[in-house]
């Protein structure tokens, strides 16, 4: 199969350093992509402890990759932020972000968009372009924003993507099991059922 899916990498409530798993954990995904001749980039999330990352994966198999990293993922190591804690086990979750054409109430006559200037890190043109944007659902006020990529249109289209998270969150129910699950895992991630284990500061696959 090919195409173009995007993984929703999320600390879920966990601590920083469950931030700072979700972060390297995008990074290994992206070098198994790329094993498998896939393409893959982080459309957000690439500072040191994202609460959050969307990355997305394109080519022949796209999909089968994200199949079998949904879920649980647990990463086994001490923490780098308190080197003394005693905890070793970590766990984030990975879903599937929905598609923002497919999520009820997301047209985009419901939507504004206001552009502004790029500002922090990941802007791609701070305080030289006004490629950030701002998009806000009038039905229920909600306000995503994107200044990662490189063009106002991709920032538009990323925002739109971040409202259609906030949005199925919102409603609590999803369309499908994957979307549902996606949800959930956001907001209580499932212990001692994790997909894919990794271990040590180079986030060696175990299982």
């Amino acid at each position: 199969m090919s195409g173009t899916v995007i993984l929703h990498i999320t600390a879920g409530k966990g601590p920083q350093e469950c931030a700072w798993v979700a972060g390297r954990l995008a990074r290994a995904f992206i070098a198994e992509a790329r094993e498998q001749g896939l393409e893959a980039e982080v459309l957000e999330g690439a500072d040191a402890l994202p609460p959050s990352v969307l990355l997305q994966v394109t080519g022949p198999g796209a999909q089968a990759f994200a199949a079998a990293r949904v879920g649980t993922i647990q990463w086994i190591g001490t923490s780098t932020l308190r080197p003394s804690h005693k905890r070793r086990n970590w766990f984030v979750g990975v879903a599937l972000a929905p598609q923002p054409d497919s999520v009820p109430d997301l047209a985009e006559a419901a939507i504004t968009y206001q552009t502004m200037r790029a500002r922090g890190p990941g802007g791609q043109h701070v305080n030289t372009t006004d490629s950030a944007v701002r998009a806000v659902h009038i039905p229920t006020g909600l306000v995503a924003t994107a200044q990662e990529q490189r063009s106002q249109h991709a920032n538009r289209k990323l925002a739109r993507l971040k409202l259609a998270i906030l949005l199925a969150e919102r409603r609590g129910e999803a369309a499908s099991d994957a979307r549902r699950a996606q949800w959930e895992a956001h907001q209580a991630l499932e212990r001692g059922n994790a997909v894919r284990v990794y271990a040590g500061a180079d986030f060696r696959l175990k299982r």
